[in-house]
């Protein structure tokens, strides 16, 4: 029962430079375009949204009067309706192609911070009002630019401005789209890896202690002050992105998908993703492709 179940539109963007950017402004009263996806990284600005849906990847969430989003690395991504009844909704959409930057270039010029920002868009960021705040200006200003290069410098400074703040938060899971995740500790990467590699297999504290030389109480200290979680948020949430992902990708049923992503019974796990997701498997699974399929 493992059929693929993907209807994903994938766009062609409006990018025709081989190292180009885009930047456009609309005002509509609906939400009508499909989930999607594409290759070039997008930052997109919604106001006047409150009440619609968004959907990155794993990540379904209702958003308030401001929604400002980066995608990158061909992650799904998409807002529909829901309880949205804005008639004025306006949107600030800013696409620039893969090789917009190099990363050589950015590491040498002490640019680390737009490097970590444009790997972290692989799962989707979403940005708090502060940062919003700050750029929006920039954002109303580059839809004005009608010159190449000052275009290009203009969104070089916005991507600037936005790997600078600390006020966003991860949307989608590493297992659902395919990125690593990584840790400037190598004994954190090292237990990283083994999770990812027996994640459909029980993964006792000890087995990961003893991969490091550390005793299982030292060992959960020094993972949860290094990622942020502790030892078994962290497995649990990389198992329902991998359960996300086959929601999304087959027709495997529930419980052939609860048992290959390491839940050890169904209940747990339905447990687990509606306090993660906020809905079942199931209902995730229908909320996904109806907005894929419009």
């Amino acid at each position: 029962m493992q059929g693929s179940n993907r209807e994903i539109i994938t766009e062609i963007t409006p990018i025709q430079e081989k190292h180009g950017c885009y930047v456009v402004e609309r005002e509509k009263n609906t939400f009508d375009y499909p989930l999607h996806c594409h290759d070039a990284y997008e930052i997109n600005l919604l106001c006047g949204c409150k009440g619609a849906r968004r959907i990155v990847g794993d990540s379904i969430a209702e958003v308030g009067d401001f929604d400002l989003v980066m995608v990158g690395h061909g992650i799904e991504h998409g807002w529909e309706q829901y309880n949205c009844t804005s008639e004025k909704i306006k949107e600030i959409t800013v696409q620039f192609s893969p090789t917009f930057f190099f990363e050589d270039y950015l590491r040498d010029n002490g640019l680390s911070s737009v490097i970590k920002l444009l790997r972290l868009s692989g799962n989707g960021i979403a940005f708090g009002t502060e940062t919003i705040l700050r750029t929006f200006a920039t954002l109303e200003r580059l839809t004005r630019v009608t010159e190449r290069f000052e275009r290009m410098v203009g969104v070089v400074g916005l991507v600037r401005e936005l790997s600078l703040s600390e006020n966003y938060t991860v949307l989608s899971t590493s297992t659902f789209t395919d990125t690593v995740a990584t840790n400037d500790s190598r004994r954190i990467n090292k237990v990283q890896n083994y999770i990812m590699a027996n994640l459909s297999e029980r993964i006792r504290l000890n087995d990961l202690s003893s991969l490091v030389g550390m005793t299982d109480s030292s060992f959960s200290r020094f993972f949860k002050l290094r990622t942020g979680t502790s030892v078994s948020d962290f497995i649990v949430n990389l198992r329902l992105g991998a359960a996300t992902r086959k929601l999304v990708d087959t027709k495997m049923s529930v419980s052939e998908i609860c048992y290959e992503c390491g839940f050890n019974n169904v209940s747990h796990f339905c447990r687990c993703f509606r306090i993660k997701k906020s809905c079942s498997p199931t209902q995730f699974r229908k909320i996904y492709y109806k907005k894929a399929s419009k």
